[in-house]
This record gives structure tokens, sequence and C-alpha cells, in this order.
């Protein structure tokens, strides 16, 4: 895999470096924001390791101005900061993953396979019809209406569970746990917003109701084909 690490200590990165290069990969190393902003958009990175804090900005305004820029390659972000808290801010501003330091080196390799492994199949996949939109798995767009509606990773990835259980109804803290690796956490409405982020972006006017039904008192539903 081709690896971005944007790291500002210089222990910390060597040893990712020394351990990804010796593990097979291609690794390039940033120290700062300003040239993360720069590399980060440069290469199709397979994956990147960043940072919470860097010496010029922090890692949160590099991954959103990434993100804005459209850059959709997975992130695993690296930091000491601990709590729901980070985890979901974080995760909010387009991270794929989150892991604390200090980390084992092997769990952080198992992350970055596991992510590999969903880009792989993600490539396979065909084009996919929900409701009246079209869902470009590869492009990760939805096709509605004439108009083309970009997915963030987030969206993405929670449409993918999704669509991996079309039918079933799906938790609250299932999909919690799924799309964002967190327990249950009855302070958070974060899948409450993404799933009105994806309606906005699946829903045709045409529609008799949404695709993702909100199931009383059990979760959310994503409609089969012959329902839709």
């Amino acid at each position: 895999m081709l690896v971005l690490i944007v790291e500002d200590d210089d222990r910390v990165a060597q040893f990712l470096h020394r351990g990804l290069r010796e593990e097979g990969h291609t690794v390039d190393r940033c120290a700062t924001g300003e040239d993360a902003l720069r590399q980060g958009p440069s290469q199709p990175y397979d994956i990147v390791l960043l940072d919470w804090s860097l010496p010029d900005t922090d890692g949160i305004t590099v991954l959103r101005r990434w993100r804005e820029a459209g850059m959709t390659a997975p992130v695993i972000m690296l930091t000491a900061r601990s709590g729901v808290d980070a985890t979901v801010l974080a995760l909010d501003a387009g991270a794929d993953d989150y892991i604390e330091k200090p980390f084992s080196f092997e769990e952080l390799l198992a992350r970055m396979r596991a992510h590999a492994r969903r880009n792989d199949q993600t490539g396979e996949s065909n084009a996919v019809h929900v409701g009246n939109a079209t869902v470009d798995l590869r492009k990760r767009v939805v096709l509605r209406d004439g108009l083309e509606h970009e997915l963030t990773s987030r969206e993405f990835d929670l449409l993918d569970l999704f669509l991996k259980h079309r039918g079933e109804v799906l938790s609250r803290s299932a999909i919690l746990d799924r799309v964002w690796g967190m327990s249950h956490d009855p302070n958070t409405n974060v899948v409450d917003v993404y799933v009105r982020y994806l309606r906005s972006k699946l829903d045709s006017e045409q529609s008799e109701g949404s695709v993702i039904e909100t199931v009383r008192g059990r979760g959310y539903r994503l409609r089969n084909g012959d329902e839709a």
C-alpha cells in the first residue's frame, strides 16, 4: 500500500516508517499541517496515518480541509487524547478510524488491512439502485434526478452497512458500533444526523416516504428494492 504518515514526532514517525517499510509498504511522511495539506491530495494514497497534534495546526483541521477538497483516502487518527468526545470529533471530521497512543503496531497493521479489504470489495462492486437513485460505489456518488451527489467517507460507510443488511432493522447502537467503532452513547445523535444526510441525497421528491425507514423504538431499515 501507498501510505502517508503525518506526524511531527520524529521518534514515532521513524518507528512507523521503518515498520511499514519492513511490511512492504511505500511510505511518505509529513511533519506539519501545511505540508500535509499540500501532500495529501497529490498522490492516490491507500491509507493515511494522521496525528492529531501538529506544530502549526491540528489534525482535525487538516482532515476537514482534505475532505472538503474531495480527498477520499481512508484516514486513521493517531492521538494521545481519549474519551468519547474526542472520538466523535475525529469521526465527524471525516476520519475512518481512531487509535490512541501508545498503540500496538500489530493492531495498527490489522486496522490498515481491514480498510484495504473494504476498499478492494468496493472496487469490485457495481452500481446499485436505491429507490429512485443509483449509487456508484466506485466513485462514491449518488445519481438522482439528473444530479450527482458526492458521499463523504462516513456517509458511504453508513450506506454500505445498510446495503449489506438491506431489509433488516439496524439499531442505533449497532450502527454506532459498526460505522463509528463506538459503544452505545446515549448523549450522541451522530447516527440520526448522518441518516438525515443520506436521506437528503437518496430520496427523490417523487418518492413515497424515505428509502431509509425509521422503525420506532428499534432503529433504521433500508427498504428492499421491491418496496422502493
